[in-house]
């Protein structure tokens, strides 16, 4: 059994579950504005589910086989060593600026809607660690100035 393929059909649940978050980020207002304005707390309540669904479709992306590229726009990334580095910083502070907000959030607020959003953004952050994982390993694998290095060796 080749693991690695099996992971890599495994990261296809992404889409799915990031559809399932896109359902729930429109879901509020696809049940009309008069039932927002009877319960508002609904759009928090499905903007949390959706946060939740998000961080777990990035997590299941991070399966995917980093050998491979996916389209030209990421080869002109990952392929250029400025760029590369760039995206993996703006990655890191991303995911440091959801991991405490959403720590901020969950320890510092009382139970109630800033609480219960704070869950979805931990772990949409904790989702991004994986994904930001995959994007050194894709980083290290394609960036050309690596590659005519050995080259030349």
């Amino acid at each position: 059994m080749n693991f690695k393929l099996a992971f890599h059909y495994l990261s296809y649940l992404q889409y799915p579950l990031m559809l399932v978050a896109l359902y729930f980020a429109f879901s509020p207002y696809l049940a009309g504005f008069a039932a927002l304005k009877a319960n508002p707390s609904l759009i928090f309540t499905s903007l949390n589910t959706a946060l939740i669904f998000m961080g777990l479709g990035i997590s299941f992306s991070s399966l995917q086989d980093t050998s491979k590229m996916q389209n030209k726009f990421s080869q002109n990334v990952w392929q250029n060593p400025a760029k590369g580095k760039l995206m993996i910083g703006l990655m890191c502070l991303m995911i440091l600026l959801f991991l405490l907000l959403g720590l901020v959030g969950y320890f510092y607020s009382s139970p109630g809607i800033l609480k219960d959003l704070s869950v979805g953004t931990i772990v949409l952050a904790l989702g991004m660690f994986g994904f930001l994982k995959a994007a050194i390993e894709i980083f290290e694998e394609h960036r050309l100035d690596k590659r005519l290095d050995n080259n030349n060796q």
